[in-house]
This record gives C-alpha cells, sequence and structure tokens, in this order.
C-alpha cells in the first residue's frame, strides 16, 4: 500500500491568467488528490496536495509543465504533516 504524502507547492514563472489553477484542479481530481490551489500576490501559485505519493507525484509533475498557455520557471515543494484533510481539491480566490 502506498504511503500518503501532502505537499506544499510554490510554482512560479508565467503562471497567472493562464488557466494554471482551474487545469491544476482538473489533474487533482483526475489523479484523486485532495488540496487546494490559489495565486499569489507575486505572480505565483501556491499548492497543496494530499493523497497516495505516486497520484501526489503525478500531480507534481504536471505542475512543472503546467498548461499549454503557462511558462513554469520553478516548482518549490516539500512534504508537510497533513494539518487540513482536505476534502477534494479546491480552486481558492
Amino acid at each position: 500500500m502506498s504511503d500518503h504524502i501532502c505537499v506544499h507547492a510554490i510554482i512560479s514563472g508565467r503562471v497567472q491568467g493562464v488557466f494554471f489553477r482551474m487545469e491544476t484542479k482538473r489533474k487533482a481530481d483526475a489523479c484523486s488528490v485532495s488540496g487546494w490551489v490559489r495565486n499569489l500576490p507575486d505572480g505565483s501559485v501556491e499548492a497543496v496536495f494530499e493523497g497516495e505519493r505516486p497520484r501526489v507525484e503525478d500531480v507534481l509533475e504536471w505542475c512543472r509543465q503546467g498548461p499549454p498557455s503557462a511558462r513554469v520557471e520553478q516548482v518549490k515543494a516539500s512534504e508537510q504533516s497533513s494539518t487540513e484533510g482536505c476534502d477534494g481539491f479546491n480552486v481558492r480566490y
């Protein structure tokens, strides 16, 4: 059985105004990963992904490319203990 992880990520580059949050939700839902995603004032995107390790890693790998209009420069990801008990994946505004 795969272990359950929670990862906090900051994605930077041209990642706002290119449907990054909505496409991240679509990918997370397809991978059965819980959590949330939101834009930050500095132009980056912040996300928390929670689920089975291979599924979370799949979403993180997708984040390194993003949707076609995005230009991802960096993804900083770090494991953390689950604090929210996320139910589903949400776009935060």
